[in-house]
């Protein structure tokens, strides 16, 4: 079951988590989060699993930035989470998705006891102007059935920035 966005604000501050949170942000069944202004690119043409790829850091201005087709970047949202009892999930907004932007190309299922900010993997279809503050992706919550244990991860627990992929680790 997802919870309404009445639900979810009953919550703020016991099991759900968001820093800043802005009532405004709120809609009938999830939470609009916001574009951090820090992009990371990767630097290589070829990206290879077993290491760490080297990425390089875009600063977005006021102004905007403009993402070209056929790049992947990883952003991040400006507000904080944590979340318990709850399954956090985030999908990006139908406006954003109108204009060709797609925010999360895989990893938009959260995990019970996830803390930190959501990194995006932001690609466009066309070339688009983005700008830092916006509201880009919003966060829903399902209940979770029977017994779990909390997500413990090594790699994106209580990260505190735009995080390239660890996936490296698992072949250590």
């Amino acid at each position: 079951m997802i919870l309404s966005g009445l639900q979810i604000e009953k919550n703020i501050g016991k099991d759900i988590i968001i820093e800043p949170f802005n009532r405004k942000q709120l809609n009938s069944n999830s939470y609009n989060v916001r574009l951090h202004n820090k992009l990371l690119v990767y630097k290589d043409k070829v990206l290879d699993m077993k290491k760490a790829n080297e990425a390089e850091e875009i600063i977005i201005p006021e102004s905007g930035y403009e993402l070209k087709p056929s790049e992947l970047y990883l952003g991040r949202t400006l507000e904080y989470t944590n979340t318990k009892n709850y399954v956090p999930m985030i999908e990006g907004r139908s406006s954003i998705g109108r204009l060709g932007i797609f925010i999360h190309i895989t990893a938009g299922f959260g995990d019970v006891g996830f803390a930190g900010y959501w990194t995006l993997e932001i690609f466009c279809i066309k070339p688009i102007i983005i700008y830092p503050n916006v509201e880009i992706a919003q966060l829903y919550y399902h209940t979770i059935d029977g017994e779990y244990e909390e997500y413990t991860s090594s790699k994106y627990q209580n990260n505190t920035d735009v995080q390239p992929s660890m996936l490296y680790k698992d072949f250590k």
